[in-house]
């Protein structure tokens, strides 16, 4: 059978099924093909997972320190099995809300995967899309005006076999049954720095090995600097300038492995491994091959409106590389599709882009970096407060950290903010919405911060970038 559309999505993760709901509020005829479950992997092997594990880590870490509060309790025991329980109700239940959201908006969805055709007798273009159904009924040919690859990204493995057992990437550790007494996380970025921090406060004993000289090497580095000095305070080891060597693997009743660091190769053992060392995008088998779309460093190239060399075919979110966020991919996926539908969308600007880590402490961020502002030839100032200042933290219990605001010395103009402590993934928003609107750090500290909120570290950063902070 074959079925015409005006849009036919590859993938069904954020990006694609925000994009069919933009598709669909605009009129468009749109369907989704996606061979697993709709939300991809930020809902069932990512960002919300992960984020529920990361609640029961902080809670039970809470519940042990609570005689601190003045409540009284005995020593909390941790039900590994009802904290996944917890995870997959909060899973299951945005399942069904996606779900929903097709419904709502008349998008037809595909259970299958999909791959792109070249000219044939269904379009003398390439785009027409043939679904290899999970029910192993006929395979449906998809016609449509626009195609949109959002066929997301998988974990790189570093040549590690992932095995489940003994190696993970962060799609097997999600659905451990039971937490090991110690583990080795190959790679200190984001996701490895999240899962150090939920791992440790579970009581596991953790080692980072990460390649480069520090932990999160795309963060500014007094981010880093902190986020090194508190994941030591929780009894995490961190190697960096560790190279693994996978060759060295040894697995029995555990791993060992080893990686050369300063010099000397040394072994490194635990119960289990995890590696997690970024992503790729999932290019190959969706037909690829049989259109005019390039390929470079492994991700799809496209212009600022998302166009691939094929102006109907459009490609979004992890599969072109860039910033491998969910927020990302959802934006561009609407403008993707405004761009389609001749709405005249702005194309993104990245410097605005907000990203997060979820470990414990939070970081987040949005801008540029104090390293790359020097880089780019800005003259910087910047101003630096500590949550150590700020009732609320002190209140809430969890005063590490500080908010660091950069700005342009020659015109005030913001150039980036950084915040390492309590719930600042929350509060990168304002950040987020100053850069947005030009702003400098004194129109920050003229917008009226309420007493007692954690808040307020932005209004005395941003004072502090020209020495007039009050409480520091």
């Amino acid at each position: 059978m074959a079925e015409e559309y005006d849009l036919v999505v590859l993938g069904g993760g954020t990006g694609g099924y925000v994009a069919a709901v933009r598709a669909s509020q605009l009129g468009l005829k749109t369907a989704i093909v996606e061979s697993g479950k709709l939300g991809g992997t930020c809902l069932h092997r990512g960002c919300i997972p992960s984020k529920a594990l990361l609640r029961s880590a902080e809670v039970f870490k809470q519940t042990k320190e609570a005689d601190t509060y003045g409540v009284e309790t005995t020593e909390p025991t941790l039900n590994f099995l009802k904290v996944q329980e917890r995870k997959q109700s909060i899973v299951d239940t945005l399942h069904k809300g996606v779900e929903g959201l097709m419904k709502k908006g008349k998008i037809d969805v595909y259970e299958g995967y999909g791959r792109i055709l070249g000219p044939s007798i269904f379009s003398p273009s390439a785009g027409t899309i043939s679904v290899e159904l999970n029910n192993g009924e006929e395979n449906p040919m998809l016609i449509p005006k626009n195609v949109l690859i959002a066929t997301g990204s998988s974990p790189r493995t570093l040549g590690f076999d992932v095995d489940e057992s003994y190696v993970m990437t962060s799609d097997e550790a999600l659905s451990m049954q039971e937490l090991p007494n110690s583990i080795v996380i190959v790679g200190g970025g984001v996701i490895g720095i999240e899962w150090a921090s939920m791992l440790s406060d579970f009581g596991v004993e953790v080692t980072v090995l990460e390649y480069t000289e520090r932990i999160l090497p795309t963060e500014d580095h007094e981010i880093a600097k902190e986020m090194t000095r508190l994941m030591k305070k929780k009894g995490v080891k961190l190697v960096t300038g560790a190279k693994v060597l996978p060759e060295t693997l040894k697995k029995d009743n555990g791993i060992e492995v080893q990686a050369e660091h300063k010099g000397e190769t040394k072994s490194y053992a635990a119960d289990r491994m995890l590696v997690s060392v970024g992503r790729s995008p999932n290019v190959k088998n969706i037909g690829l091959e049989n259109t005019d779309i390039q390929v470079e460093n492994g991700a799809i190239v496209t212009n600022e409106f998302y166009q691939t060399k094929e102006s109907h075919i459009y490609a979004i979110g992890d599969v072109i590389g860039g910033m491998q966020l969910a927020h990302v991919a959802s934006h561009e996926g609407i403008t993707a599709v405004e761009h389609m539908a001749d709405q005249n969308p702005h194309s993104m600007d990245m410097n605005q882009v907000p990203s997060c880590i979820y470990s414990n402490p939070e970081v987040a961020s949005v801008g540029l970096t104090e390293e790359q502002a020097k880089e780019q030839g800005y003259k910087v100032k910047k101003g630096k407060f500590s949550f150590k200042a700020i009732g609320k933290a002190l209140v809430y219990g969890e005063s590490d950290g500080f908010v660091k605001i950069i700005s342009n010395e020659e015109n005030n103009d913001l150039l980036g903010v950084h915040m390492i402590g309590p719930h600042v993934t929350d509060m990168i928003s304002e950040a987020g919405l100053a850069m947005v609107l030009d702003a400098t750090p004194w129109e920050i500290s003229e917008s009226i911060h309420p007493h007692p909120t954690l808040s307020e570290v932005m209004g005395e950063a941003a004072l502090a970038v020209d020495g007039k902070q009050i409480h520091g």
